[in-house]
C-alpha cells in the first residue's frame, strides 16, 4: 500500500523571504524559516518554486498546516490537489 499525499500550491502575498522574518527569534520558534516551520510537521515538505510560491506536500498533517498558514501568513492564492 502506498501512502497518499495532499498537495498545496500556495502563493503568498509577501515574498517568502519577508515571511521568514517572523521567525527571527529562532529559539522561540525552533526554526528560522517558514520552510523549517512547515517541515516541522511530520511527513510534510515545503518546496519554494519562486519568490512568492511554494508547493507543500503532507501525508496526514495538511489540515493543521493549512490552518496555521491561513491564520499566520498572507496568502494571495491557495490551490489544493
Amino acid at each position: 500500500m502506498t501512502a497518499g499525499y495532499d498537495t498545496l500550491i500556495v502563493t503568498f502575498s509577501d515574498p517568502i523571504k519577508v515571511l521568514d522574518n517572523m521567525f527571527s527569534d529562532a529559539d522561540a520558534w525552533g526554526t528560522d524559516t517558514l520552510k523549517g516551520w512547515v517541515e516541522d510537521y511530520e511527513s510534510t515538505r515545503f518546496t519554494q518554486i519562486n519568490e512568492h510560491t511554494a508547493v507543500i506536500t503532507s501525508e496526514y498533517n495538511m489540515p493543521c498546516v493549512k490552518e496555521w498558514l491561513t491564520h499566520c501568513t498572507t496568502i494571495a492564492d491557495m490551490r489544493e490537489f
